[in-house]
């Protein structure tokens, strides 16, 4: 039994065609189940060939799978992932942490990223690895992002009611946000009911993202920059825009990968790619973000090449909002490894 994801006739060719002055292809991924290792009816077999097509997709388009046993474990593992979601929401289980990230050149404190941690009950903390893949797949990452969205914004405010500096507050937005129906009012919603002022909001989103429907993205990129709020490139490095589209979007940080970030010391070719990266970037008049510094030694590399900012563990791995306040109220943490 075949499940085709899509109406191609050989999974293997890819022609281009030509309609309507777009160049489209058409891929299929398949799954396969067999009679009677796999089941003794057509439902049952349709039901796993779905299963390993579902397989086959996470993987990349354009392939085939049999249906294997593990499979249908994978499948219950991630639908009582979903289930769990949809009561942690429910039941208020997720919390924000922040991660500081850090003027090089002075060592104080100038934004915070939120990343999301799921406490859950009799199980202890759940990182994003762990659920935000099924979050995705279920759709349940859109009323979850909201939710970080609006709790980011409030802890922002609510550090400078307690008499914290104006700090940038990054909010990652996935694909599946990007791509809703109202995601651009869901925007300006929040921030009206925050209170936030919009330059000190910044969204994270990826090379691959931005690259998806190019002259829609702009559109939107526009909208948001008209508000005000600040637009990052996520991972840069790792996807595949061209320069020629990355100026056509209004973007105000660049993030660097932190796969870069680890070879600065040891790898000449990361080295050199995280110098041009940075050196792209200033002559778009773009802050230089770098993720993932976790030594000295990266730390004056990236230094020595103008970087202005970085974030990770050699500064500060991500903590409580409290925990957060204390960079600030204590004089010993205000200004932190330079």
């Amino acid at each position: 039994t075949l499940s085709p994801s899509s109406a191609a006739s050989d999974v293997y060719k890819r022609q281009t065609q030509h309609i309507a002055g777009h160049d489209l292809s058409v891929t299929a991924s398949l799954g396969i189940s067999i009679y009677p290792d796999d089941g003794f009816d057509a439902i049952a077999l349709i039901k796993k060939a779905e299963t390993a097509m579902r397989n086959v997709k996470e993987s990349g388009p354009n392939d085939f799978r049999f249906f294997i046993e593990e499979m249908n474990q994978r499948a219950r593992d991630q639908q009582t992932i979903e289930s769990g979601i949809r009561l942690a929401l429910e039941r208020d289980e997720f919390v924000l942490h922040y991660q500081p990230k850090l003027d090089l050149g002075t060592g104080e404190v100038v934004g915070a990223e939120a990343l999301i941690r799921w406490l859950k009950p009799g199980h202890g903390w759940v990182y994003p690895s762990d659920f935000i893949g099924v979050a995705e797949d279920s759709g349940l990452i859109v009323p979850l992002s909201k939710w970080v969205l609006a709790q980011a914004c409030r802890q922002a405010c609510a550090w400078q009611v307690a008499g914290l500096p104006r700090l940038r507050m990054s909010v990652n937005v996935s694909a599946i946000d990007f791509r809703q129906r109202g995601f651009v009012e869901g925007i300006e919603q929040v921030l009206a009911e925050t209170g936030l002022d919009p330059s000190l909001l910044e969204l994270e989103i990826t090379e691959g993202v931005l690259m998806q429907n190019v002259d829609a993205t702009v559109g939107a990129l526009n909208r948001i920059k008209a508000m005000g709020v600040r637009l990052a490139i996520d991972d840069f490095g790792t996807g595949y825009s061209s320069l020629s589209y990355l100026r056509r979007f209004p973007i105000d940080v660049l993030k660097i990968d932190q796969s870069f970030i680890r070879g600065l010391s040891r790898d000449i070719n990361d080295a050199a790619l995280g110098s041009a990266i940075i050196s792209l970037g200033k002559s778009l008049k773009l802050t230089i973000i770098a993720e993932g510094v976790e030594t000295l030694e990266q730390l004056n590399i990236l230094k020595a090449h103008q970087c202005e900012e970085g974030q990770r563990n050699y500064f500060s791995k991500a903590v409580a909002p409290h925990e957060f306040s204390l960079l600030y109220t204590s004089p010993s943490q205000r200004h932190m490894r330079r």
